[in-house]
This record gives C-alpha cells, sequence and structure tokens, in this order.
C-alpha cells in the first residue's frame, strides 16, 4: 500500500492549466524532492496534496483512502503536515504556543490536553535548536528562526508525511548542509515520508532525496532516482536553462 498516491491531477485557472495530468506514488518512509522553474506547477501540486486546491481531474490518495475533496483541516488529523515558503506564524503568540498548535490539530487532535500539546512542543522546539527562544514572541523571530520554528510546528503534528516548501531557501550553504542532515535524520527517528519542493538548491537535492520529480509547464517531466534524473541531459536543459555542454 502506498502512502500518497496522485491519479491524474489536473488543476486549472480560468484558461491557465497549472498542473497537467500529474500521477505519482510515494511509500512510506520515502524521501522525494520536486524540482522544476518558476511557473512549473510544484506549488499548486502541493496546495493539491494538502487540501489548499481542489483538482478538476483526477483523484488524491492517502493510506489507500480518497481524500480528494476533504479540505486542509480534515487532512492534517489523518497525517499530512505540510510548511509553507514564508512562514505564517501567530506572531503575538510565543514560539512553544506557535508549536503546541501543531500538536493539537495534527494526529493527536482531540487526544491531548493544552499542557501535553506545550510538552510535546517543547520536544521539538529543542529538536530544531530554537530552545532558548521558546518563550519569545514569534514575530521577532529572523526569517530562518520562523522556518525551524513552522518546522517545528509541522513535526507536532505527527505527520505520516511531511511537505517541505521552500524550506531551504534563503539559507546559506553551511545552513543548507545541516538542514538536510537534519532532515535525512528526521525520516529515520520519526519514521515518516518526505517530499520536499526545492527550486535552485541542487546541493540540497542531491545530498537529501533518494527519488527526484521534475516538472515542467505543469506536467511531470521525469521521475527517476536521483543520481539518474540529475544526470538526465533534458532534466539540465529544461531546470538549468541551458545544455550540459555550455
Amino acid at each position: 500500500m502506498s502512502l500518497l498516491r496522485l491519479e491524474n491531477i489536473t488543476k486549472r485557472f480560468g484558461g491557465l492549466v497549472a498542473v497537467d495530468d500529474v500521477s505519482l506514488e510515494i511509500q512510506e518512509g520515502e524521501l522525494i524532492a520536486i524540482v522544476g522553474p518558476n511557473g512549473a506547477g510544484k506549488t499548486t501540486l502541493f496546495n493539491i496534496i494538502s487540501g489548499v486546491f481542489l483538482p478538476e481531474e483526477g483523484r488524491v490518495f492517502f493510506q489507500d483512502k480518497d481524500i480528494t475533496e476533504l479540505p486542509a483541516y480534515k487532512r492534517a488529523p489523518l497525517g499530512l503536515g505540510r510548511t509553507f515558503q514564508i512562514p505564517r506564524p501567530f506572531s503575538s503568540a510565543s514560539v512553544r504556543e506557535n508549536v503546541a498548535i501543531g500538536a493539537m490539530f495534527g494526529t493527536l487532535a482531540g487526544k491531548v490536553t493544552v499542557d501535553e500539546s506545550l510538552e510535546i512542543a517543547d520536544h521539538y522546539i529543542d529538536l530544531v535548536g530554537l530552545q532558548d527562544h521558546r518563550n519569545k514572541a514569534a514575530g521577532t523571530l529572523t526569517p530562518v528562526e520562523k522556518k525551524l520554528m513552522e518546522i517545528a510546528r509541522a513535526l507536532a503534528m505527527k505527520p505520516k508525511l511531511l511537505l517541505m516548501d521552500e524550506a531551504m531557501a534563503g539559507m546559506n550553504p553551511k545552513d543548507i548542509d545541516e538542514m538536510v542532515q537534519f532532515l535525512l535524520r528526521l525520516k529515520e527517528e520519526e519514521k515518516m515520508s518526505i517530499i520536499a519542493m526545492v527550486e535552485h538548491i541542487m546541493r540540497a537535492v542531491a545530498g537529501l532525496a533518494e527519488r527526484v520529480m521534475v516538472m515542467h509547464q505543469g506536467a511531470k517531466f521525469v521521475d527517476a532516482p536521483t543520481k539518474e534524473a540529475l544526470s538526465d541531459p533534458k532534466v539540465v536543459e529544461v531546470y538549468l536553462g541551458h545544455s550540459k555542454g555550455e
């Protein structure tokens, strides 16, 4: 049984086909990257998986359950967690309170008290290295710290599948390398699958993903093991805008 299965997903905005007949399967414990140039349809596909958008055509299955019509708030308790490219904290609430919200509305929704949610928050705040900021207002964090808090909040949801939207954008190479190692460790320790959407950070894709799906003009262009995908001349041309020899 696959963890996530997309069958012939199509999404249109007016006359624009943002996602064009995309099928994809994710197995439990798999870590894949979705890459492609700006406008390739990656964010729209993420929004369909997480329930922000509903597709015009195709079906979405999670652990063989058809969730195509479920809104995002009903997908979270099933085990779908997500971070956003631009973090969206409750700015006046503390870091601890922001992360605890993830515990309250994830797979433990209705099963944990507020105090228990705060204890879960403490664990994940420590895990991402924000222990010195736990009582600060979330709005006072730096952009990188907000990204780490958002990851902690998603992890507090105890997801089976974590969708990471440009989690490493704006980071320097050292931070990127540390984030890659953190995510690899996380996948093993938390026993979760991860789909990471990455635009132009090849070191992250190469170090992180077991498999890469390349999107181009809304369609699935290549879906292959990482080394094979990144050495494909067609991928280099589409992804980087020139042939490998240039």
